[in-house]
């Protein structure tokens, strides 16, 4: 009989990246605005807040949905990236709290670790190098390392494999709606830390736990021994 994700032993961690371990959805949000208002087009954060954790093709419905087939989405991403870089180069780029702590606690535990996110390779790659911590993970799967984004689970999935452990014996931290679906349909533990959404009902059934701070993970993995 296969254990179950709630009762396998923990043998690697799976982070997600925006919003979980790095304080760049409100940066990301802001460049939203920014381009479309340089476009004339008014995008109230409303509207931004719901594209947060998906896949660039599920923003770019979401957006001909409400703005039309003729919304310039070539441009309008071209204009998000440039502001968002400009952003970063700024210094506002932070870690969310307690990224540090734990990346010690699973250096302690010998533990391995993955990013799993939806921004493509090159970004993730320089956002996580800014922030000085792209070193500490084994793997980083992107989006341009998968042919379906959260939340489908071909991410958490991916970086498994990637890993060598299997699914049920991961834990996958998210802070997004997206997410916590794509690690759960995954067969993976997620714990899910809210940064810009709030958890529904439906996020307190597909979560493992739903917690303040990635402080209390460290908590969580000390109970797991």
């Amino acid at each position: 009989m296969r254990a179950s994700p709630a009762t396998s032993p923990i043998e690697a961690v799976i982070f997600d990246m925006d919003g979980l371990l790095l304080d760049s959805e409100t940066l990301s949000m802001e460049a939203l605005g920014t381009a479309g208002a340089a476009l004339g087009v008014d995008m109230p954060p409303s509207f931004c807040r719901g594209m947060i954790g998906n896949s660039v093709d599920l923003c770019r419905a979401m957006i001909r949905e409400r703005y039309g087939d003729g919304f310039p989405l070539d441009r309008y991403f071209a204009l998000h990236g440039r502001h968002l870089d400009a952003l970063v180069a700024s210094g506002r780029l932070a870690l969310k709290d307690g990224v540090g702590a734990l990346l010690d606690a699973l250096d302690r535990r010998g533990l391995p670790r993955a990013v799993a996110t939806s921004s493509g390779r090159h970004r993730a790659l320089h956002h996580l190098e800014q922030a000085g911590i792209a070193h500490r993970f084994e793997r980083i799967v992107t989006r341009d390392d998968v042919s379906r984004g959260k939340p489908d689970p071909e991410p958490y999935l991916t970086a498994a494999a990637a890993l060598g452990v299997r699914p049920a014996a991961c834990l996958a931290l998210e802070d997004s709606h997206t997410g916590v679906r794509a690690a759960h349909a995954a067969g993976m533990r997620v714990v899910m830390v809210p940064d810009l959404l709030q958890p529904t009902p439906e996020m307190h059934e597909k979560a493992h736990r739903i917690v303040r701070s990635l402080h209390e993970v460290v908590g969580l993995l000390d109970g797991e021994r």
